[in-house]
């Protein structure tokens, strides 16, 4: 099984769209399958010069100066966007992008970026994230010509004309999280993939059984969903250059290690081998250094092309 390995950014840290659109465009010349980003307002630490990006709208932007890339977050907060708006906004930069786009929604858990721009975050908010998901695929599946209608808890949707449409059939919806129960039956229900972010890494394989016993109650089958994981990433050619990434990003090599695709070349194809062996499809490499793009360079040509 060849493994799929995806770019993540978190340019919330600290990154313009000038910044997003050079790693973008390395990206899709190293041949990395994906360039995804977070949908975050607000710097984790730092003071995130030059501030924040929206994540649709640079979507929207490099929808329009890549080509064959494919393109989403990981993921989009179900608090930031009434889901008939989000639904808009993602089908029409599918259509920008000749149907390269991926939506990850989440729950949403960061609630100072909340409370620094005036967004509300409700203490349940797992309702909000299911329906969400009932409307955004109900809109985007509704046949041209007929309306769409929802009335829920939340969220009230009257005879909706149900437009634009995506470029894409079906638009690949991601689902994570760490939940027991709820959020493998959302995954089952909705999923097109699952995604483990930075979990525990010997925790992989148990996880994926869990969401694998839910698709089996839903009557799907395994095979039906991608299963994925983000990790952080920080490789070098040698001991020297991996330190020297690890330091530029703020985090301790053995912390890397123990937690990401870290260290060596050799190294990092052993990780990845083994999450492979686990069970995981796709791998989103979160690379927290926008302008060391040698550092994508160096994993197209020295890892991709052992996996």
């Amino acid at each position: 099984m060849t493994l799929d390995l995806r770019i993540f950014t978190e340019p919330q840290q600290g990154a313009s769209y000038d910044d997003q659109l050079a790693v973008a465009q390395a990206t899709e010349r190293l041949g990395f399958s994906a360039f995804f980003r977070s949908d975050h307002y607000l710097a984790m630490g730092g003071d995130g010069l030059p501030g924040p990006t929206d994540a649709w709208t640079t979507l929207a932007g490099l929808a329009r100066e890549t080509t064959t890339v494919r393109l989403g977050t990981l993921v989009t907060s179900a608090t930031f966007r009434h889901p008939g708006v989000l639904a808009i906004q993602v089908a029409q930069v599918d259509q920008m992008s000749g149907g390269r786009v991926e939506l990850g929604l989440g729950a949403g858990w960061f609630a100072r970026e909340h409370e620094a721009y005036g967004i509300p975050f409700p203490d349940r908010r797992f309702g909000l994230l299911t329906e969400q998901l009932e409307i955004l695929t109900g809109l985007w599946g509704t046949p041209e010509g007929e309306t769409f209608s929802y009335d829920g808890e939340h969220y009230t949707l009257v005879d909706s004309p149900a437009l634009p449409k995506p470029a894409q059939a079906r638009i690949p919806v991601i689902v994570g999280g760490g939940g027991p129960k709820r959020t493998p039956a959302l995954a089952a229900r909705f999923g097109d993939e699952y995604n483990q972010a930075f979990p525990e890494l010997d925790t992989v394989g148990a996880r994926i059984g869990v969401i694998n016993d839910a698709l089996a109650e839903t009557g799907r089958t395994p095979d039906s969903i991608t299963q994925s994981v983000a990790l952080v990433l920080a490789v070098g050619t040698d001991e020297a250059e991996f330190t020297r990434r690890a330091a530029a990003i703020g985090r301790e090599p053995g912390e890397l290690r123990e937690h990401g695709i870290a260290g060596t070349v050799d190294e990092a194809v052993d990780r990845l081998g083994t999450l492979r062996d686990q069970g995981v499809e796709r791998v989103y490499l979160q690379v927290l250094d926008l302008h060391d793009l040698d550092h994508l360079d160096l994993v197209a040509r020295e890892v991709a092309t052992r996996l």
